[in-house]
């Protein structure tokens, strides 16, 4: 405890926060629940969930029809899982460490390291029940087949992404108006139920519909990596640049909002809550 603190320079410099980050990323993958298998079998149940209800419904509504030609579950799940690693991703990012946080008294903690550790762990759950989740399908019940999988990660990844950099605002902007903004997250994360654009193939829906759709980021990683999942659809009302510029954007005014925020920390803000 009483050792001096000596500054670390390259290498030694980058390794240690490397460090932090993965102790960081654990100690968050873990908070919410003891158990790590636990936790892990909790984001699994969310997502299978979402994945029934919208076949149920589907089915009862008798609109399988109307969708993709190919797996229908497949079809499902590629929605699922990009939405629920966006809203994952926000809501990791948003509830992560602040300034003024008991956590940042120790001295290599930064809010940096706590949000990346928490947008991280968010990421890892995702991956690690999207994983599970199709491994038993394709044991239990046929083969998965994906056109493009590097194009379907990188839709999972931007979607995850813009799920961060829109995170990043609201963290920015939070200490300032708590509620306000807690409420206006939660609002964000209900709207891309039916914003996300999960439900319905862009290709096949009006423009007069799909304007309330174009203005997500996740509508578009949605309708993208259903191209690169099904051989047979090609998206033409959707592109990759716009959630791409769109999460660079935000990101840098959430990391700027952030820093600005950092400048003006203080405890008060906690005890508000």
């Amino acid at each position: 405890m009483l050792e001096p603190t000596v500054a670390r320079r390259g290498v030694g410099s980058a390794a240690n926060i490397l460090e932090l980050i993965y102790v960081s990323t654990v100690r968050n993958i873990r908070k919410a629940h003891g158990n790590a298998l636990w936790g892990l079998f909790m984001a699994i149940t969310q997502s299978l969930t979402f994945v029934l209800v919208f076949y149920l419904m589907f089915s009862i509504l008798g609109m399988k029809r109307s969708q993709i030609r190919g797996d229908f579950l497949l079809y499902i799940m590629s929605g699922v899982f990009l939405y629920m690693t966006h809203i994952k991703g926000m809501g990791a990012v948003v509830g992560s460490e602040g300034p003024a946080s008991t956590m940042m008294k120790h001295a290599p903690m930064t809010t940096a390291i706590s949000i990346t550790s928490s947008a991280l762990a968010a990421l890892y759950t995702q991956v690690l029940s999207a994983v599970v989740i199709l491994g038993v399908y394709h044991l239990g019940w046929g083969p998965v087949v994906i056109n493009d999988p590097v194009g379907t990660v990188a839709m999972f990844l931007l979607a995850w992404f813009s799920g961060v950099s829109i995170g990043m605002v609201f963290l920015a902007m939070k200490p300032w108006a708590p509620d306000p903004i807690s409420i206006a997250s939660s609002l964000y994360t209900r709207a891309n139920m039916i914003a996300s654009g999960k439900m319905l193939v862009a290709n096949n829906t009006p423009y007069s519909i799909l304007i309330y759709f174009t203005w997500n980021p996740l509508f578009h990683c949605i309708d993208q990596a259903r191209g690169f999942v099904f051989q047979n659809y090609f998206p033409h009302h959707s592109n990759i640049t716009y959630p791409v510029v769109l999460s660079c954007s935000l990101l840098a005014i959430g990391l700027m909002g952030e820093f600005f925020t950092r400048k003006h920390a203080s405890a008060s803000w906690y005890a508000r809550r």
